[in-house]
């Protein structure tokens, strides 16, 4: 497996220096930024982050503006970096975009901390984070752009479709229950299970050659979706040893 990718969005050349030089040491691939467009530009041209460390006051978007663009392409877990104590600010972020948040100054050690606490919580596998994943000899899926190609047709995917996709392609081989993909693609809304029977439907209308006899996204029924691939073909070999044990 690769080294984690962290997307560092930070205006001020110090800090965004400091935080590099001490990921880079501690073997992250750290890819840094003084604001937002040119992230999100990144992004589409080189593929999704493991991680990433948006700071509030960018020069021509917000932090926030970043995040939910970002957001929008997938289940990117996000740290905020800012000088604001504000607790709405906070309670904003964190109900909206981010899994959490750190206030200037701190220890770099610290940041270092919280980034493995996120990671810890978020399973990650390197075909993820390319720019194009190619699942099979039928199906490619673009984030950045939000769009799946099939049997060589391209189709555009909406974001929340795009974020249902991502968190399903990242524990594949898994299933994900209903809850987590809620709590995952609408983290600040009142949800509930006939809205995403709705959009996986819709998504599944796209992805399936035929929706009625999933391929690619099998249901189990009362408790959730699964990503069905071939595991030779993206898992990896410690994951797919995993799921073996516990007979998924």
């Amino acid at each position: 497996m690769g080294r984690t990718k962290i997307l560092l969005v930070e205006d001020d050349p110090n800090i965004n220096k400091l935080i590099s030089d001490y990921m880079a040491a501690r073997h992250f691939e750290v890819t840094g930024f003084n604001d937002g467009p040119e992230a999100l530009e990144y992004v589409g041209l080189r593929g999704l982050p493991h991680i990433a460390l948006i700071d509030l006051t960018l020069p021509t978007m917000h932090g926030f503006e970043v995040s939910s663009r970002l957001k929008g392409m997938a289940d990117v877990p996000i740290i905020f970096i800012t000088a604001t104590s504000d607790t709405d600010t906070i309670v904003t972020g964190l109900k909206k975009y981010a899994e959490d948040f750190i206030v200037k100054p701190f220890e770099l050690r610290e940041l270092e901390a919280r980034i493995q606490v996120v990671l810890a919580r978020m399973p990650s596998l390197d075909y993820a984070n390319e720019p194009i994943i190619h699942v099979d000899d039928h199906l490619s899926i673009d984030f950045a752009h939000n769009r799946i190609t099939l049997g060589g047709r391209a189709t555009g995917l909406t974001p929340t479709e795009s974020v249902l996709l991502h968190v399903l392609l990242r524990n594949a081989g898994r299933v994900v229950e209903n809850r987590l993909l809620i709590a995952r693609v609408w983290p600040s809304e009142v949800v509930y299970e006939d809205t995403l029977r709705v959009h996986m439907h819709r998504l599944r209308r796209k992805l399936e050659a035929d929706s009625h006899h999933p391929h690619y996204v099998r249901t189990e029924r009362g408790i959730g979706y699964i990503f069905t691939v071939r595991p030779q073909d993206i898992i990896e070999p410690e994951a797919e040893e995993e799921i073996v044990r516990q007979g998924v």
